[in-house]
Protein backbone atom coordinates (compact mmCIF):
# COMPACT_ATOMS: atom_id res chain seq x y z
CA UNK A 1 0.00 0.00 0.00
CA UNK A 2 1.55 3.23 -0.83
CA UNK A 3 2.19 5.80 1.64
CA UNK A 4 2.07 9.60 0.68
CA UNK A 5 3.65 13.02 1.99
CA UNK A 6 1.65 16.19 3.06
CA UNK A 7 3.21 19.92 2.53
CA UNK A 8 2.22 23.31 2.53
CA UNK A 9 2.17 25.20 -0.99
CA UNK A 10 3.28 28.00 0.54
CA UNK A 11 2.38 31.31 -1.75
CA UNK A 12 -0.25 29.66 -3.52
CA UNK A 13 -3.66 31.00 -3.59
CA UNK A 14 -5.71 27.67 -5.44
CA UNK A 15 -4.92 24.78 -8.16
CA UNK A 16 -4.62 27.16 -10.69
CA UNK A 17 -1.83 29.21 -9.11
CA UNK A 18 0.21 26.02 -8.45
CA UNK A 19 -0.70 24.90 -12.26
CA UNK A 20 0.22 28.34 -13.51
CA UNK A 21 3.04 28.19 -11.99
CA UNK A 22 4.46 24.28 -13.24
CA UNK A 23 3.42 25.84 -16.97
CA UNK A 24 5.65 28.80 -16.04
CA UNK A 25 8.48 26.45 -15.67
CA UNK A 26 7.94 24.71 -18.21
CA UNK A 27 7.92 27.59 -20.50
CA UNK A 28 11.09 28.83 -19.02
CA UNK A 29 12.64 25.00 -19.39
CA UNK A 30 11.71 25.27 -23.23
CA UNK A 31 13.25 28.89 -23.74
CA UNK A 32 16.57 27.37 -21.84
CA UNK A 33 16.24 24.46 -24.21
CA UNK A 34 16.64 22.30 -21.26
CA UNK A 35 14.84 19.05 -19.73
CA UNK A 36 11.69 19.80 -17.67
CA UNK A 37 11.79 18.00 -14.04
CA UNK A 38 9.46 19.40 -11.56
CA UNK A 39 10.97 19.10 -8.64
CA UNK A 40 10.31 20.32 -4.86
CA UNK A 41 13.27 21.24 -2.51
CA UNK A 42 12.80 19.90 1.01
CA UNK A 43 15.18 20.18 3.86
CA UNK A 44 14.28 16.58 5.55
CA UNK A 45 14.71 13.28 3.42
CA UNK A 46 11.79 10.72 4.17
CA UNK A 47 12.92 7.83 5.71
CA UNK A 48 9.99 5.51 3.82
CA UNK A 49 11.38 6.04 0.50
CA UNK A 50 10.59 2.38 -0.89
CA UNK A 51 6.70 3.20 0.18
CA UNK A 52 6.12 6.80 -0.69
CA UNK A 53 8.16 5.48 -4.39
CA UNK A 54 5.43 2.44 -4.86
CA UNK A 55 2.78 5.07 -5.77
CA UNK A 56 2.92 7.74 -3.52
CA UNK A 57 1.93 11.36 -3.77
CA UNK A 58 2.75 14.49 -2.79
CA UNK A 59 -0.55 16.01 -1.55
CA UNK A 60 -0.84 20.00 -1.36
CA UNK A 61 -2.50 22.12 1.63
CA UNK A 62 -3.32 25.28 -0.45
CA UNK A 63 -5.11 28.14 2.16
CA UNK A 64 -5.45 25.79 5.02
CA UNK A 65 -7.32 22.54 2.92
CA UNK A 66 -5.69 19.61 1.40
CA UNK A 67 -6.34 20.58 -2.14
CA UNK A 68 -4.48 18.59 -4.56
CA UNK A 69 -1.45 16.20 -5.31
CA UNK A 70 1.08 15.27 -7.94
CA UNK A 71 2.22 11.47 -8.31
CA UNK A 72 6.14 11.03 -6.61
CA UNK A 73 8.47 9.91 -9.07
CA UNK A 74 11.72 9.79 -7.03
CA UNK A 75 13.44 10.96 -3.92
CA UNK A 76 16.57 12.27 -4.53
CA UNK A 77 18.98 13.66 -1.19
CA UNK A 78 21.68 15.86 -2.18
CA UNK A 79 24.06 18.56 -0.17
CA UNK A 80 23.78 22.03 -1.04
CA UNK A 81 26.50 24.77 -1.96
CA UNK A 82 26.79 25.76 1.96
CA UNK A 83 27.03 22.00 3.02
CA UNK A 84 23.35 21.72 4.43
CA UNK A 85 21.67 18.47 3.28
CA UNK A 86 18.66 18.53 1.52
CA UNK A 87 16.40 16.54 -0.80
CA UNK A 88 14.59 17.10 -4.46
CA UNK A 89 11.13 14.98 -4.57
CA UNK A 90 11.03 14.82 -8.39
CA UNK A 91 6.90 15.14 -9.11
CA UNK A 92 4.87 14.19 -12.16
CA UNK A 93 3.57 17.99 -13.10
CA UNK A 94 -0.07 16.81 -13.59
CA UNK A 95 -2.24 18.25 -10.25
CA UNK A 96 -5.09 16.25 -9.44
CA UNK A 97 -7.79 18.14 -7.23
CA UNK A 98 -8.66 15.98 -4.43
CA UNK A 99 -11.56 16.22 -1.95
CA UNK A 100 -11.00 19.51 0.15
CA UNK A 101 -10.25 18.85 3.87
CA UNK A 102 -9.02 21.35 6.18
CA UNK A 103 -5.44 20.74 7.63
CA UNK A 104 -3.81 22.82 10.11
CA UNK A 105 -0.28 24.67 9.05
CA UNK A 106 2.91 22.65 10.25
CA UNK A 107 6.47 22.79 9.24
CA UNK A 108 7.96 20.34 6.78
CA UNK A 109 5.82 17.66 5.49
CA UNK A 110 4.19 14.63 6.76
CA UNK A 111 3.48 11.05 6.48
CA UNK A 112 0.09 10.14 5.18
CA UNK A 113 -1.59 7.07 5.11
CA UNK A 114 -3.55 5.59 1.85
CA UNK A 115 -6.36 5.14 4.28
CA UNK A 116 -6.61 8.31 5.03
CA UNK A 117 -5.51 10.21 2.00
CA UNK A 118 -8.83 12.57 0.29
CA UNK A 119 -10.29 11.27 -2.85
CA UNK A 120 -9.69 12.12 -5.96
CA UNK A 121 -12.48 14.76 -7.75
CA UNK A 122 -12.81 12.91 -11.20
CA UNK A 123 -16.22 11.21 -13.40
CA UNK A 124 -17.41 9.73 -9.77
CA UNK A 125 -17.41 12.98 -7.39
CA UNK A 126 -20.54 14.05 -9.23
CA UNK A 127 -20.61 17.93 -9.14
CA UNK A 128 -18.50 18.37 -6.87
CA UNK A 129 -15.93 18.23 -9.60
CA UNK A 130 -17.55 20.37 -11.34
CA UNK A 131 -17.89 22.71 -8.53
CA UNK A 132 -16.11 26.26 -8.44
CA UNK A 133 -12.35 25.39 -5.91
CA UNK A 134 -13.15 28.22 -4.25
CA UNK A 135 -16.86 27.16 -3.42
CA UNK A 136 -15.15 23.72 -2.51
CA UNK A 137 -13.00 24.89 -0.36
CA UNK A 138 -15.87 27.42 1.53
CA UNK A 139 -17.69 24.41 1.93
CA UNK A 140 -15.20 22.21 3.48
CA UNK A 141 -14.00 25.19 5.77
CA UNK A 142 -17.98 24.79 7.15
CA UNK A 143 -17.94 20.76 7.48
CA UNK A 144 -20.27 20.35 4.51
CA UNK A 145 -18.12 18.71 2.47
Amino acid sequence: MPLHLIKLCVGCESISDLEEWIEENKALHRRLRRDYEQTHTTRMVPKRVEELLDGGSLYWVIKGQLAARQKLLDIRPFTDGEGIGRCHLVLEPKVVPVEPRPYRPFQGWRYLNQKDAPRDLGRDSGDLAEMPEELRRELAGLGLL
